[in-house]
């Protein structure tokens, strides 16, 4: 059976969840992975009101969707975040602004409520980022000590593991979208994140092939690497634009910028391969959702989020049941 296409709403959090519902509808989902800020889902008030979470619920319904994950990137990046400046002031309450420390206490909260949310509103996925005490060191000059690295993988395993417990009696899992700025940013460093926790099984990854196509990871190494821990799939594009002037580190240009040497695209007009992806996804057993993700600072949302629906629906074939050559052997 072909997996559910989805689309994640964080990138239309500006909009009620009763429109993009609808909008969502038309253009052809089946189902939205709903983000935790906006009015699409307040995890502290469905933390403890079921009421609350059939309300949501039902709105998708009229408009005939599912949800099977929710999603507290923002909150969940201010967790091991080393500065939470005034860059992050916007992802907590405004009582926050300005208090790293009273961000991070709220982050906290925020995310086992994550794990208590989706139970009561049914799903067993929460996706997110984890924040980074020491991505800011990634270049190491000054140079940087393996102490100074491990102390960060530390952090993350003192910090998320208090968050994890919640989950384990939620019977929810954590999906991480692997992403620079995060503990785990890629094949290697993922890796050393689930070492540091002990391997528990709650935390595990919200594949994002876009993220490591521009580091130039081939995402279906990762999918080969982590079989066993995608919980989750964005379908998100990106595309190199290397040309000899520019690098890899984007220039401090924005997205959509024409001289940034990587950047976002909608599904298809990038360089990611979504065909092995799906064969690899075939191959793994991954029956979860495809849910798009839909960033592209050149392209018209409405008219890119349609598209890239059809697309994934394109795209989106099951294992097969048989072996083509079977009908040699009658």
């Amino acid at each position: 059976m072909a997996r559910p296409v989805t689309l994640f709403t964080g990138q239309w959090a500006d909009l009620p969840l009763k429109i993009v519902a609808e909008k969502a509808a038309k253009w052809g989902y089946e189902g939205l992975e709903l983000a935790c800020w906006g009015d699409h889902f307040n995890v502290f008030r469905a933390a403890e009101d079921v009421e609350y979470c059939k309300k949501q619920r039902e709105i998708l319904a009229k408009n005939e969707l599912q949800v099977y994950a929710i999603s507290n990137h923002l909150a969940g990046q201010l967790v091991c975040d080393l500065n939470n400046d005034e860059r992050s002031d916007g992802f907590a309450p405004a009582d926050c602004a300005g208090d790293a420390e009273k961000k991070r206490t709220w982050a906290v909260e925020a995310m086992k409520n994550s794990a208590r949310a989706a139970k009561n509103l049914g799903v067993s996925v929460v996706n997110g980022f984890t924040g980074s005490s020491i991505w800011h060191l990634l270049y190491s000059f000054p140079p940087v000590g393996e102490e100074t690295i491990e102390a960060g993988f530390q952090n993350f395993a003192d910090m998320w593991n208090p968050i994890f417990d919640v989950f384990d009696e939620c019977g929810v899992k954590f999906a991480l979208e692997v992403h620079p700025t995060e503990i785990a940013f890629d094949i290697v460093t993922a890796k050393r994140a689930i070492e540091a926790i002990g391997g528990r099984k709650t935390f595990g990854f919200n594949f994002d092939p876009s993220h490591l196509l521009w580091q130039m990871i081939d995402p279906v190494f990762f999918l080969d690497e982590f079989k066993y821990r995608i919980y989750h799939c964005h379908m998100k594009d990106a595309a190199l634009q290397l040309n000899g002037y520019n690098g890899i580190l984007a220039s401090h240009l924005n997205f959509g910028h024409p001289q940034r040497g990587w950047d976002f695209r909608s599904l298809g007009h990038g360089d990611v391969d979504f065909e092995e992806i799906i064969r690899t996804l075939n191959h793994i057993g991954y029956e979860g959702p495809l849910s798009v993700e839909w960033e592209d600072s050149g392209m018209e949302r409405e008219f890119g989020a349609k598209e890239a629906c059809e697309f994934v629906h394109s795209i989106n074939f099951s294992p097969s049941n048989i072996a083509f050559d079977a009908a040699f052997d009658e």
